[in-house]
């Protein structure tokens, strides 16, 4: 069973070291995932995080594409409500001309933080409950084409460079309603299984029955996406995945920290309720060695019918993030640069 193998990363900030670090790692983690064979590597938005350094992912986009020859750079994604439609759609053009043909945008329409910080991006208590996420797509897509209609009072605004095209969009999302907006746009779409595993074949089987054929898309193309814990061995595997435990533990209760290592992790007196939420949370990862792991990913590409495997990976040590990749590579025989 053959089917591409991206990477979206979060800049993962470890204990005891740096945003600046976590960013340059994600630089080199990208230079070795060119010469992997992965496909794509996109970048996440999230804002006031203790252990995610990645929150703005335009910036990033470009610092990878400079730094790589082959792969395809993107957003995973860029939270539309945060931004104007009219910026992304000027934004992705420049990244398209500076880059042309690596560059993909992935949008989404979850904040990507939490409330209080959602509203401090917007500025707008008007914004922060409307449900327009369907029409700011259309003006992106409107500014991007300078095909606002006649009479509109954006009609003679169009995003520079105008001679540049918007990459390949992708609607990213962990709910039927993602993907039913993804089919009936004709837009590829990405599922977040690492965030929603209940709704994902559903999703997916929606999104391919109900696609209609667009400008940007002739046929449906989908991505799963997944956290990853791969290692040598399954046990070392669970040792490395109680980091991500911890992490999981402390962003519900509101206590943002950076990714603790294992040791601290295994130590930590977790309560009866935490343990019960680590088990609940658990449900969303792939864990093991790279066997197994290659075996849990092909059934998942398979009952989802996905065209592509999207992985992340939040462990402690960016040495165990990089060799967890090179070994995926290796039991999946991407072709090496």
């Amino acid at each position: 069973m053959a089917f591409p193998l991206s990477i979206l990363d979060l800049s993962p900030i470890d204990a005891g070291s740096s945003g600046r670090q976590a960013l340059q790692n994600t630089i080199q983690l990208a230079r070795r995932a060119d010469e992997l064979g992965y496909t794509r590597y996109w970048l996440a938005e999230h804002h006031n995080s203790s252990s995610i350094a990645s929150s703005t992912p335009e910036i990033l986009i470009e610092s990878i594409a400079r730094e790589t020859t082959r792969i395809r750079v993107g957003s995973g994604g860029i939270m539309l409500p945060n931004h104007t439609a009219l910026k992304v759609a000027e934004t992705f053009h420049v990244l398209e001309a500076l880059h042309p043909g690596r560059i993909d945008l992935g949008i989404g329409r979850a904040p990507g933080t939490d409330q209080v910080t959602a509203y401090a991006l917007r500025r707008s208590a008007e914004t922060m409950g409307a449900d327009d996420f369907p029409e700011q797509l259309a003006e992106m897509f409107a500014f991007s084409t300078g095909s606002f209609p006649e009479g509109h009072m954006f009609q003679t605004i169009s995003a520079s460079p105008r001679d540049v095209e918007l990459p390949p969009v992708w609607l990213l999302g962990s709910s039927g309603y993602s993907a039913q907006l993804a089919a009936q746009l004709g837009l590829s779409f990405a599922f977040a299984f690492h965030i929603n595993p209940h709704d994902a074949v559903q999703a997916m089987t929606m999104y391919r029955k109900s696609f209609t054929p667009s400008a940007q898309l002739k046929q449906p193309q989908a991505i799963i996406t997944a956290s990853i814990v791969c290692a040598e061995t399954d046990e070392r595997a669970e040792e490395l995945a109680s980091t991500v435990d911890l992490a999981m533990v402390r962003i519900i209760s509101g206590r943002s920290a950076p990714l603790a290592s294992p040791e601290e992790a295994l130590a930590y007196p977790f309560t009866a309720g935490e343990r019960l939420q680590i088990r609940n949370a658990r449900t969303r990862m792939i864990i093991g060695s790279p066997a197994t792991v290659k075996t849990r990913i092909n059934m998942l590409v398979e009952q989802t019918g996905a065209s592509e495997a999207m992985l992340t990976t939040l462990v402690y040590g960016h040495e165990n993030r990089v060799r967890s990749y090179e070994m995926l590579a290796e039991v999946f025989e991407l072709q090496h640069m």
